[in-house]
């Protein structure tokens, strides 16, 4: 068995410090290195059961830890820490909520979903009940709880027929 000094693996405070100059920068940084290819879309042609499994996906890494606690650990620091904000947003935010986009976007070309369907609203109501669950009212968030969410969203978002 390898001896561990006191302190820790030989990595001392001003090491760490000088890579990630806050708590903020460092839970970032170790967010983006965990099962970043979970989030990632499938496209078996349908958009719904697509959008279903991935965020299942993400409900499911949520609910646990490293990724929960840390995800709602750097939304807590990004509120006071713009660096922290702009980070979250630029490196993580952003580039999801684009790859959500995209896939509905998909989906509309191919007619599973309203051609005057404002996509960027969609990401917003997509996204919405789920961080007020996660970080309002501390419920639980499951498989059930997004399945209805998704329901209620595609029951407004489905192609229309013509008169």
């Amino acid at each position: 068995m390898a001896h561990v000094p006191p302190g820790g693996a030989g990595v001392g405070k001003d090491t760490i410090y000088r890579r990630w100059p806050s708590k903020g920068p460092l839970f970032l940084d170790s967010l983006l290195s965990l099962n970043q290819d979970v989030l990632d879309y499938p496209d078996t042609g349908d958009v719904l059961a697509d959008l279903r499994q991935q965020i299942h996906a993400a409900v499911d890494l949520l609910a646990n830890p490293p990724w929960g606690p840390l995800y709602r650990a750097l939304i807590g620091e990004a509120q006071h820490n713009p660096a922290v904000a702009t980070g979250l947003n630029d490196r993580f935010i952003r580039p999801q909520a684009g790859r959500t986009i995209a896939r509905i976007k998909a989906a509309q070309e191919q007619g599973q979903v309203s051609p005057g369907f404002d996509l960027d609203l969609t990401m917003a109501i997509l996204s919405g009940p789920l961080y007020f669950q996660l970080l309002i009212t501390h419920e639980p968030l499951t498989h059930e709880y997004v399945d209805r969410v998704l329901d209620a969203v595609f029951a407004g978002m489905g192609p229309r027929s013509q008169p």
